[in-house]
């Protein structure tokens, strides 16, 4: 970690409550581009090695690659394909999507399809290892909406530094119904996986994980920021556009850092999706927050700038470089069929009296195998000990409660945010699978267990609170 600095964040999105750890920025030695020196890369679309009647299959490899994200120096990263991120997998609900990984690393993986309605065999289990040389299949039903997933490492206790090296990449589910949208689609469609890293003078983006152990070194125990903000593992890139409606898939894939992302100048976002797919009907915004983990699809419509006009997509939680994230320009004019209907999809609303179970879970820090660290109620991660059983079809809701923020991840059952501090949310419904718990809050959800039953985890998805064992199993019986 030579060269490198560590300071505490001080707009990160997590705060400081007495005796917590904050997320320490690191700090780079490399030579920085100047913002919006650099195109946009989109990630590649990954295509079946096979299909038949009823699958898609494809082979993915995970392996080091050598790349330029920084100019004139070359980055070693762990890759899906050997790219950051890794290619895209466009996939259809209700049609089986069947992943061959094959392990080129020379540690060991665990690949998660977060947000995805997996059978447990194949969700990613922190422990479910696939060793160097070694191949897995991972089999989705995707028996659920149309909605921007991601797949990452899922790695017990590495998940932080193997995500860090670049094990990410897109999971596009589409279905009819948001096909009969006249959304914007096609190259107006764009994927943006934003995150942050900090790099050493040779270019090298190391991690402050514990020399001989998991988890984060101690100073960093509270969550590793960057002070590069990469889009598409490009550096505060630029993107050329026409005068016209751009839909955009905002995801959080940073370790640990949250994002109130606006426009400059100024206007307004429309949300028309959040984690488990399109809302019933589109929200006008002036941010877009995102912790961790969530994502939020969002149409920003360029035909109210002129051509040559300049937008920059801002982070209002960052500071100098890290305040600014990427730069539209718009450079000519376009044709566009597109709209954004007042109504988007039907989304069942769930009724928490209808609820079996109510349960508590407190996050906070507290004393783990590995010393200080991150637990839920007061325990730390153990593989195999349920916390909950909640029954095949049942509906409960879970109550989240922090000491700083924690972002929040259930895998199998998507929820819907029933309360924040005792008051409803404003905005319609939605379906979440990550949630951001904002210092000592309490947020209630609701969800069914639907689909499958079998062991399955949630956890913080700040990857260092994760992997320094923030994290408890559940078991659908």
């Amino acid at each position: 970690m030579a060269g490198l600095g560590a300071v505490a964040a001080t707009a990160s999105g997590c705060g400081l409550l007495p005796g917590t750890p904050l997320p320490k920025l690191l700090t780079s030695a490399a030579p920085l581009p100047m913002p919006f020196t650099t195109d946009l890369p989109l990630p590649s679309v990954a295509r079946p090695t096979r299909t038949d009647s009823g699958a898609d299959y494809y082979d993915l490899v995970a392996r080091t690659a050598d790349v330029e994200i920084l100019p004139g120096l070359r980055t070693r990263i762990l890759g899906y394909g050997g790219t950051f991120p890794g290619p895209t997998i466009q996939a259809r609900s209700g049609r089986r999507t069947v992943v061959r990984l094959d392990n080129g690393l020379d540690v060991p993986t665990v690949m998660h399809l977060h947000g995805g309605h997996t059978p447990p065999e194949h969700d990613g289990y922190p422990t479910d290892l696939i060793q160097p040389r070694a191949k897995r299949d991972y089999d989705f039903p995707l028996s659920q909406r149309a909605a921007t997933l991601w797949y990452h490492d899922h790695r017990m206790d590495y998940t932080g530094p193997q995500v860090w090296q670049g094990l990410a990449g897109f999971f596009l589910v589409r279905d009819a119904e948001e096909e009969a949208l006249p959304l914007p689609s096609g190259e107006r469609d764009v994927p943006l996986l934003i995150c942050d890293r900090a790099f050493s003078a040779d270019g090298s983006m190391p991690y402050p994980g514990r020399p001989n152990g998991p988890g984060a070194a101690g100073e960093f125990m509270g969550g590793v920021l960057g002070d590069v903000i990469l889009v598409n593992g490009a550096p505060w890139p630029q993107l050329r556009v026409e005068r016209a409606r751009y839909r955009f898939r905002l995801l959080n894939g940073s370790n640990a850092r949250t994002y109130e992302l606006a426009l400059a100048p100024g206007r307004p976002i429309t949300q028309i999706g959040s984690d488990g797919g399109l809302l019933a009907a589109p929200v006008r915004l002036e941010k877009v927050r995102l912790a961790p983990g969530e994502r939020a699809d969002v149409v920003v419509d360029f035909s109210a700038y002129p051509v040559g006009g300049q937008v920059e997509l801002r982070n209002l939680l960052g500071e100098g470089p890290q305040a600014q994230v990427m730069r539209f320009v718009v450079d000519r004019a376009a044709k566009d069929d597109s709209a954004v209907p007042a109504t988007l999809s039907r989304v069942e609303v769930l009724d928490p009296a209808a609820a079996k179970a109510t349960r508590d879970f407190q996050f906070s820090s507290g004393s783990t195998h590995h010393g200080d660290g991150w637990v839920i109620n007061g325990e730390a991660y153990k593989p195999g000990r349920f916390v909950a059983r909640p029954k095949l079809g049942d509906v409960e809701v879970w109550r989240f409660t922090s000491d700083v923020a924690h972002p929040v991840h259930l895998h199998l059952a998507h929820f819907q945010v029933v309360s924040i501090d005792g008051e409803r949310p404003a905005g319609p419904p939605m379906w979440k699978d990550t949630v951001e718990l904002r210092d000592a809050q309490t947020v209630e959800i609701v969800t069914r267990f639907t689909g499958y039953r079998g062991k399955y985890v949630m956890h913080c998805h700040n990857l260092e609170h994760e992997d320094m064992a923030m994290m408890a199993d559940f078991e659908v019986i």
